[in-house]
């Protein structure tokens, strides 16, 4: 069979795969472009806004850095907080202003550049600037320098760009970019990972799939960074709501993400331990007791039951009921038990706590859902009582 006609066939089973990629692809980036539309729109109209203050108001010929302090400040500053702006605003007016000066009296040249960057970059860094204030003092100092001033407008590209970042100020406290739902639907994502994450878990101790239990190690290993994430988007959250008059009445929905961190940050944490015993009893092959595999597929449906009623926007007390009978079960002892086992029934009991934090209960409440383990042949001591809840 000839090479064409051996390819043929390859390629035209790889064009529906493609074509579902290139789909994919295209909703992704729609996606992206709905989520950045007004943060785009507010670079826009704060460009042209400081363009029209400093060019119609203070009557300056070709106001150049006004509407780039703008859109940079804007731009620049990831969540729109308040102090990101501030600090953008800061750099490009420092080496703004130091390029003015320097070129007012020595010129412009090669080695006017080179002076220019290094004082700017220096002053920021005496103030105690961030990296991103340094890089722009640095490059905004070069700009100046290059582009020569008109006669008699020495000084005015620095009260240009103040123009342009006192208005991308003014806009970020007005009409903050970041949503304020943006911690919610985080909380939700990482609740619904750690969902499949105990599924999983479930299915491979269920049917003793070693390298089902290894991937979904290495999945909890790297939830830390959702979490991370989640903690940025609170942070940018909770910035929004206290510097926005328009956003004031969103500060108890958003305060009640922030107060998710620790329970969730500990859940993790016991998820990591669980999942680490789950693969070690596969591997070996330890038989896991169908009751402590039961309760993984029950603590799986709880969970997933909180990120639902997370994303819609409501508290989830409807799962406290399921993750109370889960914790009646978990004190229960298998006797034939070994320890990756008993290792997972404790993270389980101290997940239960974690989640119930989640459904709004303090730390002492949601403990005493947890009853004290007992044997099936009676009470005795509590094995996982020294394991605690981290």
């Amino acid at each position: 069979m000839p090479a064409a006609d051996r390819l043929f066939p390859r390629t035209a089973a790889l064009a529906p795969r493609a074509a579902r990629r290139s789909r994919s692809e295209l909703r992704a980036r729609l996606l992206r472009l709905r989520q950045r539309a007004f943060l785009i729109l507010q670079c826009a109209l704060g460009a042209s806004g400081a363009w029209l203050v400093a060019s119609d108001v203070l009557h300056h010929r070709e106001p150049f850095f006004a509407p780039v302090t703008a859109v940079i400040c804007l731009g620049m500053s990831y969540g729109q907080r308040v102090r990101r702006v501030a600090d953008v605003m800061l750099g490009v007016a420092i080496g703004v202003l130091i390029g003015d000066i320097f070129t007012h009296f020595f010129g412009s040249g090669a080695w006017q550049i080179t002076v220019v960057a290094v004082l700017a970059m220096s002053v920021a860094t005496l103030l105690g600037a961030g990296l991103l204030l340094i890089t722009q003092a640095g490059l905004q100092a070069v700009i100046v320098t290059t582009l020569v001033a008109q006669p008699g407008e020495a000084f005015s590209r620095w009260i240009d760009a103040v123009i342009g970042g006192s208005l991308a100020l003014a806009l970020t406290i007005l009409a903050p970019a970041a949503p304020v739902r943006r911690p919610r639907q985080r909380a939700a994502a990482v609740v619904r990972e750690l969902s499949q994450m105990l599924s999983d878990t479930e299915r491979a101790l269920r049917e003793g799939n070693h390298d089902l239990a290894s991937r979904t190690l290495a999945r909890a290993r790297a939830s830390e960074s959702m979490l991370s994430d989640l903690r940025s988007a609170s942070e940018e959250g909770m910035a929004v709501v206290r510097i926005s008059p328009f956003r004031r009445r969103d500060l108890p929905a958003v305060q009640v993400i922030a107060d998710l961190l620790e329970p969730l940050d500990r859940a993790i944490r016991n998820l990591r331990v669980l999942v680490r015993r789950a693969s070690i009893a596969t591997w070996r092959g330890e038989q896991v007791p169908a009751a402590y595999v039961a309760l993984l597929a029950s603590l799986a449906e709880a969970t997933d039951e909180i990120s639902a009623e997370l994303q819609e926007r409501r508290i989830p007390t409807r799962s406290r009921a399921g993750l109370a009978a889960i914790a009646e079960l978990s004190a229960v002892i298998d006797p034939a038990a070994g320890l990756s086992s008993e290792v997972m029934r404790a993270q389980i009991r101290s997940m239960v706590v974690d989640l119930l934090m989640l459904t709004g209960l303090p730390y002492e409440e949601a403990r005493e859902f947890v009853p004290e383990s007992m044997s099936t042949e009676g009470p005795g001591p509590d094995p996982d009582a020294e394991l605690g809840d981290d």
